[in-house]
């Protein structure tokens, strides 16, 4: 499923955001409304999944969304997040699967 010419590290991802922010975008909003506008764009996934997983049904104006454009919104201001606090998502989710796999190595095969 993965295009290797059309990947993107994590690293990439942070600095792809970075270069749009400064350039296209203008500036980075303030780390407050970008988790305001994480948290707006979750509810948009939770949305499209009750709809499309759950049982709730669709409104006419859903059936323009696209889960993958919203999960890519989340990644986008994860990644506008991580940057204006200087967190390395790569190597911070590095540090948090070796955590579950230390934690969690035996929990599932019971």
């Amino acid at each position: 499923m993965t295009d290797e010419k059309n990947s993107i590290s994590i690293a990439g991802l942070q600095a792809t955001v970075d270069n749009w922010i400064r350039g296209v975008g203008g500036g980075y909003f303030s780390p407050l409304t970008n988790m305001a506008v994480l948290t707006e764009e979750v509810g948009e996934v939770a949305r499209l999944m009750s709809r499309t997983y759950g049982d709730q049904t669709f409104k006419p104006s859903d059936r323009s969304h696209s889960l993958a454009d919203e999960l890519a919104d989340v990644l986008w201001v994860v990644a506008a997040i991580a940057n204006q606090t200087g967190v390395d998502l790569t190597s911070a989710l590095m540090n948090n699967i070796e955590k579950k796999n230390l934690r969690d190595k035996e929990r599932f095969k019971k």
